[in-house]
């Protein structure tokens, strides 16, 4: 019986490790299937120093409801990432723009802000905590916390954020709200929201019902 139970826990953990946690680095081989325990690693022979450079975090497409656009560098486009539980990511707001209420349910996300100025805050069940931040300013947002930015100046404001996860999952709350086929008068009744405002925000997010 106990050679058993030891063979089950050595294969769930067998199963739990990561490619990446074997190794100094894995520069995640895409082209493999996406694993339990992450990507492959690409062989050694195959491995440049150009896998571990990115030349993507360029100005961001504001056109948009919300006037913000972003890119970011992830496992997904940076396969040097695997593993190193990190990413980063450029943030642009067109003056009066911001970025909606969201959460990434787990990763931190780090903000630092290098152009124009940007209010910054997340929520709790009871308060809220919020900072207007100039140039070289930092905010941090703890992991699975709903939060925004606003840009709270004149002009366009840049910012560059770095999370701890190499592909964070990102939940606008917009989105989930008004780009999904939940019933408008559903919406309308679980956040006392008038259901002619509902409609109109489903119409705007290509929500539906």
């Amino acid at each position: 019986m106990k050679i058993i139970h030891m063979l089950f826990f050595f294969t769930v953990f067998s199963f739990t490790i990561s490619h990446a946690s074997l190794n100094d680095f894995c520069v995640a081989d895409l082209k493999a299937p996406n694993t339990p325990s992450g990507y492959p690693c690409k062989p050694l022979a195959r491995i440049t120093s150009d896998d571990f450079s990115f030349h993507g975090l360029v100005a961001g497409n504001t056109n948009n409801s919300f006037k913000f656009g972003f890119n970011s560098a992830t496992i997904t486009n940076f396969p040097a990432l695997n593993g190193l539980g990190i990413s980063a990511l450029r943030i642009d707001i067109d003056q009066g723009g911001s970025i909606p209420m969201h959460t990434h349910p787990d990763a931190t996300e780090l903000l630092i802000v290098v152009q124009g100025e940007i209010t910054a805050g997340f929520l709790t069940p009871t308060t809220f905590y919020s900072k207007t931040l100039k140039p070289g300013d930092i905010f941090v947002f703890p992991k699975g916390m709903l939060h925004f930015a606003v840009n709270s100046g004149k002009g366009k404001a840049t910012a560059f954020g770095a999370l701890s996860n190499e592909n964070p999952r990102t939940k606008i709350l917009d989105l989930l709200l008004f780009a999904n086929k939940l019933p408008s008068n559903l919406v309308a009744q679980t956040t006392l929201l008038d259901l002619a405002q509902v409609k109109k925000l489903k119409a705007q997010f290509g929500g539906s019902g």
